[in-house]
């Protein structure tokens, strides 16, 4: 599987800000599945770049992309308006699933407007910028993603024998 992490960050774009929920991504991918980190980068808070980035990553072939950051209140979050200008499909239950979890921890989670689709054979999730969010939702997200690359990829497992992370 070929992984790409897309920060999206207006302070850590400009260099203001050590990007911490881009390298936990990379971390929490590689140790519980062994798949590689093939792209990574900070952007800044802007729909084209977000949207081109995307878009890029997804006609390279990228399996899944995990964005962090942008998914909020404020008038720059405009993570989910992006990526869903790209997606094909949406997956509703994902985004659903990490907000429930989420809102396990802290009542802010239903401030999160973060999204998850399809492009392709693309996966894309949003996820919030905190590094402790990011931890939060990645527990939700990653027992579920083997067998969510599978089906897109027309590769389904046996569900019965599905190994889980």
């Amino acid at each position: 599987m070929k992984i790409g992490i897309l920060t999206i960050s207006d302070r850590g774009a400009s260099g203001e800000y050590e990007d911490r929920s881009g390298p936990l991504l990379a971390e929490m991918v590689g140790e519980r599945t062994g798949w590689e980190i093939a792209l990574q980068q900070v952007v800044a808070d802007e729909f084209d770049l977000i949207a081109n980035t995307l878009r890029q990553w997804c006609a390279a072939g990228v399996d899944l992309i995990l964005t962090s950051g942008g998914t909020g209140f404020a008038p720059r979050d405009v993570t989910p308006e992006a990526t869903k200008a790209v997606l094909e499909r949406e997956t509703p239950g994902i985004a659903e699933a990490l907000r429930a979890e989420s809102l396990k921890v802290t009542r802010h989670a239903m401030l999160s407007r973060g999204v998850a689709g399809i492009r392709g054979r693309t996966l894309i999730v949003n996820l919030p910028g905190s590094p402790k969010a990011v931890r939060e939702n990645m527990e939700v997200l990653l027992p579920v993603l083997p067998h969510a690359l599978e089906l897109l990829a027309d590769a389904p497992g046996s569900e019965a024998g599905h190994r889980t992370i």
